[in-house]
């Protein structure tokens, strides 16, 4: 395990010898860390059993089957969602309830329907369906979801990358891409602590991506806000109202907003939700009707009387942040004892969000991953937070403390803290023996 450095010399700064001399140290550390067998997994942002029991009293509802307007939810019908969680979380995603779509369990299945009704037949404003453009672009702020990677490298469709800043994407190079290229049709952006940086994008950001001129006449914003609700901290950021900007902006049907309760009830069993101009919503639901009759508003009811109200829900999400702070505490307590002042890691103290950002000294990525595997300890793979799962740079981990226990979290930080330390050491006297 990491042990808190006596040294705070940055390494780039010691002697040959004093290297080699710490070499040393960090292979013993992690000698007796593969001797502890620890079988430890930071590789998904998935909640833990702690906070699936916050919603333990849901398997109890709903209490009884009608409705706020007495209509059966067992039955057909209702395309767009239960009016009364529609309201809910329209207040909470500060759209109007006439804008928003409560789904079934998956934010992402919403996702994948928007990108292929794109592609079969084009959206609200396309002049033709995206696949008969003789190329398709997305934009991806980097590093980011890698879910969101995945679905458009299946379809073929090409990725460019710009730098993902503390407020938002690098909008200057947001800009020159879209500008001048028709076939840069949208672009991937998770707005509230974003996976896995933990950036927030401003309003004054969001402003100039709703307002901003693009040579495709359709282009898309798919605003992932996944993590709206999910705050770490007693300062509840406010999400930048991407829809009422691209309005006022002329550019209504731009953004496409996406969220879920997976991470708020029941992972499998949460409600997903699709925003944007009614136009946009009166588009997916016209689509979507050749392929449901409904969703599942028994689980509908079941949210709406399990959280009353948003006042409900941000209540709920207190009882999350009690749960979630001290594991990302724990993360920033290994990691400023175990490497800081070194000078060979830098990472994010998010305010919200599942994720924290590790970058190492570059070319080390991929190292210390098989490091921690071979530990015990399970990373998300180097390069997974890039399209095609390529880091140019080789440098960025994404660390996912929710899942473990608190005590395991501390021992898998320092584990990763000692990965970190050895990796780097080995670049710089150039052995990895």
């Amino acid at each position: 395990m990491s042990t808190p450095a006596a040294d705070r010399t940055p390494l780039s700064q010691r002697s040959p010898e004093e290297l080699h001399a710490f070499l040393e140290e960090q292979r013993a550390a992690y000698a007796a860390l593969e001797g502890r067998g620890l079988r430890l997994d930071l590789t998904r942002g998935k909640p833990s059993a702690e906070q699936l029991d916050l919603s333990e009293r849901l398997l109890s509802l709903p209490d009884g089957h009608l409705d706020g307007r007495g209509v059966d939810v067992r039955n057909y019908g209702g395309l767009e969602g239960l009016a009364e969680l529609r309201e809910i979380f329209a207040e909470l995603l500060g759209v109007e309830v006439d804008q928003i779509v409560a789904g079934g369990n998956a934010s992402l299945a919403m996702m994948h329907e928007v990108l292929v009704w794109h592609l079969l037949h084009g959206g609200v404003d396309s002049p033709r369906p995206w696949k008969d453009e003789d190329e398709v672009t997305f934009v991806c702020p980097v590093p980011g979801y890698d879910r969101h990677y995945t679905m458009l490298e299946s379809y073929g469709i090409r990725m460019v990358t710009v730098p993902m800043l503390e407020d938002g994407p690098d909008v200057d190079a947001v800009e020159e891409i879209v500008r001048d290229d028709p076939s840069v049709k949208g672009m991937w952006i998770v707005p509230t602590y974003a996976n896995p940086a933990g950036s927030v994008v401003t309003q004054e950001v969001a402003a100039r991506l709703a307002a901003m001129p693009t040579a495709a006449p359709d282009f898309r914003l798919f605003w992932d806000n996944a993590y709206a609700i999910h705050h770490l901290t007693s300062e509840e950021v406010k999400s930048a109202d991407i829809v009422a900007l691209s309005s006022s902006a002329g550019n209504p049907h731009r953004p496409v907003v996406f969220a879920s309760t997976s991470k708020v009830t029941f992972a499998g069993s949460g409600v997903a939700f699709l925003a944007g101009s009614r136009e946009t919503v009166g588009w997916y639901l016209g689509h979507l009707k050749f392929a449901s009759i409904g969703p599942d508003k028994v689980n509908h009811l079941r949210h709406v009387q399990f959280f009353g109200s948003a006042d409900g829900v941000r209540e709920h999400m207190v009882a999350h942040r009690e749960v979630l702070a001290p594991k990302f505490e724990a993360v920033q307590e290994a990691l400023e004892a175990g490497l800081g002042g070194l000078g060979v890691a830098r990472w994010t103290t998010p305010r919200g969000g599942y994720f924290v950002s590790l970058d190492v000294p570059d070319g080390c990525a991929a190292r210390v991953v098989a490091l921690a595997k071979q530990a015990g300890i399970a990373l998300t793979p180097a390069g997974a937070s890039f399209p095609y799962g390529e880091d140019p740079r080789d440098r960025n981990i994404r660390l996912a403390p929710s899942f473990p226990v608190l005590d395991e979290v501390r021992t898998a930080m320092a584990g990763v803290a000692t990965c970190v330390a050895l990796a780097a050491a080995e670049q710089l006297v150039g052995d990895a023996s």
